[in-house]
C-alpha cells in the first residue's frame, strides 16, 4: 500500500513540477526574447521618459507594445506584476519529486553500491551537499569575476570547469541515473537560487529606492539581467539531463560524465544561438549559426561513439534432441546452487542463451529468471509499482512493459541490483517474441 501512495505522489508531484517548469523557462524565454528584440523609441515623449527600447508585436489577435525602462520609470503604477513564483515553485515541487523519487528510497535509487557502498542517510546528505557547495561557488565566480574586463567569459569558463567536476564526482559516486538527475537538480537549484538571492532583492531595492525619491543605483539592475541570462543558458543542460533519466543508454554508458558534459555542453551551445539570433536579425551582431552548428556536431559525435557494437551471430552446431533435457535441468537447479554458494550473479539463462530451440523461450525457463532478479521489489513481499511478476497471469499482462523496461531500455533491475545478465535479458527478448506465452 506504501507503494502505491508514493506512485501518487510521484505522480502529482510531477505533474505540477512540469506545468510550473514551463511557466518559469516560458517567461525566461520570452524576456530574453524581449531584451535581444528592443528597438530604440521612435516616439520624443518615450524619450523623455526615459524609454530605452521598445518592441511592437502581434499575437492572438492583438497588438502589443512592451518598453523598456533604461534604469526605472519616472512613476510607478499601481499594480506592478512580478515573476518570481514560477521559480519557486519549480524548485519546491522538483525538491519534493526528488525527495520521493531518490532520497526516500535511497538505497535502491541513490546508491550503487558497485561504485559508492554507503549507507542510504550518508549518500543523502552528499547529494544535498551538491545543491550547495555548487551555489556557494557558483556565487563566488559571479561575485569575484562577474565585475572585471571579460568577465561573462571568465565566469562562463569557470563555471563549466565546475560543472564538468561536479558531473564526473556524481557519476563517479552515485547510481548513473541519479547522478544525471542530481547533477541538473543542482544546476536548477542555482538558477532559483539567482532569482531568491539577487534578482528580486535587486528589483525590491531598486522599487525602494524610487519610492523613497533616492537616486536609483542601476548596478541592481546589471546584476540581475547577469544572472537572469546565466539561467537561460542552464535551461536547456538542465532539461537534457532531467529528461535523460527515460533513455538508459546514456546514463548507464561507462564514461556516463562524459556524455552529459558533451550533451549539457551542446545545450548551451544551441541556446546561445537563439539568444543571439534577434540580434543579428537587427544588425548587432555577427551570425550565431556556428553557435547552433557546433552544438549540433557534438551530439552527432555523441550518438556515433555511442552506437552499440554490431552484433555477430556465431554458427552453431545444432545440439543432439537428447542434450536437451541435462541443460534444463542445469537451468533450472541455478537458483538452488547460486543460493548454496552465496552467489547472486548466476546466469540462469547461460545454458540457454546459444539455443534456439522453442522449449527455451517458455515460461518455465523464463519463471527462475524473473524469481532471482525479480522477486525482491515484485514479489509476494513487495510489489512496487503495483507490479508483481510472481504470478503468471500478471507477468502476462504486463509483458510489453516487461519487454520494454528490461529488454529495450535496460532500466530493470534498477541500477541492476541483482546483476540480470545480458543472457536473461535475452531470454526475454525471445519469450516476448516468442508470444508471452506464461501458460499451457
Amino acid at each position: 500500500m506504501e507503494s502505491y501512495f508514493l506512485d501518487w505522489a510521484n505522480l502529482l508531484l510531477r505533474w505540477v513540477h512540469v506545468i510550473t517548469a514551463i511557466a518559469w523557462i516560458g517567461s525566461s524565454f520570452y524576456f530574453v526574447f524581449l531584451d535581444s528584440s528592443l528597438t530604440p523609441p521612435e516616439d520624443e515623449d518615450l524619450k523623455k521618459q526615459g524609454v530605452s527600447g521598445e518592441l511592437w508585436a502581434v499575437h492572438g489577435g492583438g497588438f502589443y507594445h512592451p518598453v523598456k525602462f533604461a534604469v526605472s520609470p519616472p512613476k510607478l503604477p499601481g499594480h506592478l506584476h512580478w515573476f518570481f513564483w514560477e521559480s519557486y515553485s519549480t524548485w519546491i515541487s522538483g525538491f519534493a519529486l526528488f525527495t520521493v523519487s531518490y532520497l526516500y528510497s535511497a538505497s535502491t535509487y541513490l546508491i550503487d553500491k558497485s561504485r559508492m557502498d554507503w549507507a542510504p542517510a550518508t549518500a543523502i546528505v552528499v547529494a544535498l551537499a551538491f545543491f550547495v557547495v555548487f551555489w556557494l561557488l557558483y556565487d563566488a565566480i559571479c561575485r569575484i569575476f562577474g565585475q572585471k574586463k571579460n568577465g561573462d567569459a571568465i565566469v562562463g569558463a569557470l563555471v563549466f570547469g565546475l560543472v564538468c567536476i561536479a558531473s564526473w564526482l556524481a557519476c563517479h559516486w552515485f547510481a548513473g541515473r541519479a547522478a544525471f538527475l542530481l547533477v541538473g537538480a543542482m544546476i536548477a537549484t542555482a538558477m532559483s537560487a539567482n532569482v531568491f538571492f539577487w534578482i528580486i532583492p535587486g528589483q525590491r531595492t531598486v522599487i525602494r529606492q524610487i519610492r523613497t525619491g533616492q537616486d536609483v543605483d542601476p548596478i541592481h539592475g546589471k546584476r540581475g539581467k547577469q544572472r537572469s541570462v546565466h539561467n537561460t543558458y542552464f535551461t536547456l543542460p538542465v532539461l537534457f539531463a532531467m529528461l535523460s533519466n527515460h533513455y538508459s543508454f546514456t546514463w548507464s554508458h561507462p564514461q556516463n560524465w562524459l556524455v552529459l558534459i558533451l550533451m549539457m555542453f551542446a545545450g548551451a551551445a544551441i541556446r546561445q544561438f537563439f539568444v543571439a539570433r534577434h540580434g543579428y536579425k537587427l544588425g548587432r551582431n555577427g551570425n550565431p549559426l556556428p553557435y547552433a552548428l557546433v552544438g549540433v556536431v557534438v551530439i552527432l559525435s555523441v550518438i556515433a561513439w555511442m552506437r552499440p557494437a554490431p552484433v555477430v551471430a556465431a554458427a552453431t552446431p545444432a545440439a543432439p534432441a537428447v542434450s536437451t533435457a541435462p541443460a534444463a535441468a542445469a537451468a533450472a537447479a541455478a537458483p538452488a546452487s547460486a543460493a548454496a554458494n552465496g552467489s547472486a550473479t548466476v546466469s540462469i539463462a547461460g545454458g540457454a542463451s546459444g539455443s534456439s530451440g522453442s522449449a527455451q523461450n517458455d515460461y518455465a525457463t523464463l519463471q527462475p529468471v524473473l524469481a532471482q532478479r525479480c522477486y525482491m521489489c515484485h514479489g509476494e513481499q513487495v510489489q512496487m509499482k503495483n507490479l508483481r511478476l510472481d504470478a503468471p497471469a500478471s507477468v502476462k499482462q504486463h509483458a510489453q512493459a516487461i519487454y520494454q523496461q528490461v529488454v529495450v531500455q535496460k532500466l530493470m533491475p534498477m541500477n541492476n541490483a541483482t546483476g540480470m545478465t545480458d543472457a536473461e535479458r535475452a531470454l526475454v527478448k525471445r519469450w516476448f517474441e516468442a508470444g508471452a506465452v506464461t501458460g499451457p
